[in-house]
């Protein structure tokens, strides 16, 4: 049985203190939820603080995005080793936004994923078709492009609890707009599938795939019902505690 993982990822927002006022109305109300991961993923500055006030409950902290250096002349960056240090367990790598308008391919993204394990961290690897390529009918070879690139010189077998896959529909992200539970789920699947065949079903059935795109408290039940939707990737809805909330409770196995 996979543990469902929900992560809500802030993107720029809150401050220090509405980070901690937020984190800690979660660390309250989420204590008692059993058979769900959950973790925030905080702007950087704010990192280390949510991180020591998350200190003694099983939310984890994670970083939004990584350099794949560990150290040297990179202005402006930040390096796993370094999240780690401040008190990440995860980072997210590829996420749309670093693709559509920071230029992290699908080589670089791999070279940051190796980068957070190599730290002892926990990679959260993103993929996802823009509205054109679903359009075009070409969702899966994109996604696979996407997850070949991502997971390349990775030991997924070695580092099965480590690596999670968020599928996070591009057209979906930030728009109101969702795929439909059966959609993403095709979509999962196949990612599935191309793990099985890239590594072996065992490692293919102990890997996560998260859902990302449009994840609020009306859908959330319904997508991670799914056979192979294994918790969320959240965005503007994690925001609010009362909404993130309900979607970790959506995510608890039935």
């Amino acid at each position: 049985m996979r543990t469902p993982f929900v992560v809500g990822n802030w993107k720029l927002n809150k401050t220090i203190a509405e980070s901690l006022a937020l984190v800690t109305e979660l660390k309250n109300q989420l204590g008692a939820v059993k058979g769900v991961a959950v973790g925030v993923a905080p702007v950087f500055t704010s990192l280390h603080s949510v991180a020591k006030r998350l200190e003694g409950s099983a939310i984890a902290t994670c970083g939004q995005n990584c350099h794949f250096e560990t150290t040297g002349a990179w202005t402006g960056e930040v390096s796993a080793p370094l999240l780690a240090d401040a008190g990440a367990t995860w980072v997210i790598v590829g996420h749309s936004e670093r693709r559509q308008f920071f230029g992290d391919t699908s080589e670089i993204v791999g070279k940051k994923a190796r980068a957070v394990l190599a730290a002892g961290l926990g990679a959260i690897v993103c993929v996802g078709e823009l509205l054109a390529e679903r359009d075009a009918g070409r969702t899966l070879a994109v996604v696979d492009d996407q997850l070949a690139g991502g997971l390349a010189g990775i030991d997924a077998a070695a580092a099965a609890s480590k690596i999670v896959i968020a599928y996070e529909p591009v057209w979906a992200i930030g728009t109101g707009r969702t795929a439909t539970p059966a959609q993403a789920q095709e979509v999962h699947a196949h990612i599935r599938k191309w793990l099985a065949d890239r590594f072996t079903p065992t490692t293919a059935d102990a890997i996560r795939i998260q859902y990302g795109g449009s994840v609020k408290p009306s859908n959330a039940e319904a997508l991670m019902s799914e056979k192979d939707i294994d918790g969320a990737l959240v965005g503007g809805a994690s925001l609010e505690a009362a909404d993130f909330i309900a979607i970790v409770k959506a995510a608890r196995p039935s």
